[in-house]
């Protein structure tokens, strides 16, 4: 670590005030986010601590999630101590075994349904510090989506619509914005995928969910289940749909007249959605945060969308649009 990382030298200078004893800090990972955590080892036991500048990214909000989530039995990591200010926090150590490192033919329905039954336990975390979570509302899935029109199609692309693609982009994303609110709402941890889980003494913790918000029931579901990191095979998919739709009906928060169909309409449009949302994402980690790593999970972010929409009608011209324009130019320009 440079002794020029003027966050660095400050957080090492705080921890030393809070242990009171030598220690080794190591960084371990950076995130999808400004944030850095690094694991700090003492003589008998270790800790993660967060660097997250505040003016970027405020602390409190995982602080008070946190306490939210291990109130509903969800195992997260423990907040030791906490400087808000500088926007350091020290942390239990969950380890570092995500659970995309124990996903194979063999293990995936188990891990994949003990995933889906916990977000039971998410559905009821929908407040707080005492306040309502943000409402993942129309506003929101727009201001998403327009992440892949900037990033994906303006910024790698270098891709200029014209009047009939804007008005073919506009209907679609009007079709996913209209799907995700048409679903009923629950705690939504927003970015549940097999890197944000984590296995612990065979139980699963999870990470990262400081953005969670109120929003429709599928979304964590398809994180998980269409994660842009590992695909699974068609049976498993949907015997886990099969699970997180009885899940829903005995949460009550959808009721029985409730189709499968419609829940897998539910379900298969706010993928599209998500993903539209991920690709663009990758693309601005790579270029806005240095972060190219993330842009060789493009093709297959898109590849979910293809085929899924295949499906649906009005969307067949939103698919045939991707496959002739951005799949093609996206190998063009990689």
């Amino acid at each position: 670590m440079p002794l020029s990382d003027l966050r660095f030298i400050a957080l090492k200078d705080w921890l030393a005030t809070r242990l009171c004893t030598d220690f080794q800090i190591k960084l371990i990972s950076g995130d999808a986010s400004f944030r850095r955590y690094f694991r700090v080892q003492l003589p008998t036991s270790c800790y993660i601590a967060m660097d997250s500048p505040p003016e970027l990214i405020p602390v409190q909000p995982f602080i008070d999630l946190a306490k939210a989530y291990q109130e509903q039995g969800i195992l997260v990591p423990q907040v030791i101590e906490q400087n808000i200010e500088q926007g350091f926090l020290l942390l239990s150590d969950l380890g570092d075994v995500q659970l995309l490192s124990c996903l194979n033919e063999n293990t995936m329905v188990d891990y994949y349904a003990r995933a889906i039954d916990l977000l039971g336990s998410v559905f009821a975390v929908t407040v707080s510090a005492q306040q309502p979570l943000p409402t993942y509302d129309a506003q929101f899935v727009m201001k998403e989506l327009a992440i892949f029109s900037e990033w994906l199609l303006g910024k790698h692309l270098n891709m200029s619509l014209s009047a009939s693609e804007t008005r073919m982009l506009d209907d679609a994303f009007k079709s996913l914005t209209d799907n995700a609110m048409a679903q009923p709402q629950g705690g939504m941890h927003r970015d549940y995928h097999s890197r944000n889980i984590m296995i612990k003494d065979d139980a699963l913790a999870v990470i990262d969910f400081q953005d969670a918000v109120i929003g429709p029931v599928t979304y964590d579901a398809v994180s998980l289940l269409r994660d842009c990191y590992i695909r699974c095979s068609d049976a498993t998919l949907a015997l886990m749909m099969r699970r997180h739709y009885d899940l829903l009906i005995q949460r009550e928060l959808i009721t029985a007249d409730v189709s499968f169909a419609q829940y897998r309409r539910w379900f298969d449009l706010m993928g599209i959605q998500r993903h539209l949302k991920a690709a663009g994402i990758f693309c601005r980690l790579n270029y806005r945060d240095s972060k190219p790593a993330y842009m060789a999970d493009i093709p297959m972010t898109l590849q979910y969308i293809v085929d899924v929409a295949a499906t649906y009608p009005e969307l067949h011209a939103l698919r045939d649009w991707l496959i002739e324009k951005v799949q093609n130019q996206f190998e063009a320009v990689a």
